[in-house]
């Protein structure tokens, strides 16, 4: 899928924050990065503002997640229908597992 169409689909909504941009301010953000096995579908691509991409910066989804409340919830909330399921549920059994730590 091509950026514009991953922002369209996701409402020019952040599925971190929850917040409304223009597409200027919003980037396209891998669920499972690259490096870790994740690929360029529409099912493990979601629209980040710059700031929350920022934030996220190198961190593991599930860490980025555990640490920020709000993140969690509109992640899940927002990306669910579109995120490939097995990668949600690798992300919530990393979220398992920090929280028992």
């Amino acid at each position: 899928m091509r950026r514009e169409q991953i922002f369209a689909r996701d409402d020019y909504q952040c599925v971190y924050c929850g917040e409304r941009f223009e597409p200027a301010a919003l980037t396209v953000d891998h669920v499972q990065p690259r490096m870790r096995g994740g690929d360029r579908s529409g099912g493990n691509l979601v629209t980040a503002c710059g700031g929350c991409n920022a934030r996220k910066g190198g961190l593991r989804l599930s860490q980025f997640l555990r640490d920020d409340p709000v993140a969690r919830q509109h992640f899940f909330a927002r990306a669910a229908p579109y995120v490939w399921p097995r990668i949600l549920r690798a992300v919530a059994e990393e979220l398992e597992q920090l929280s028992r730590k």
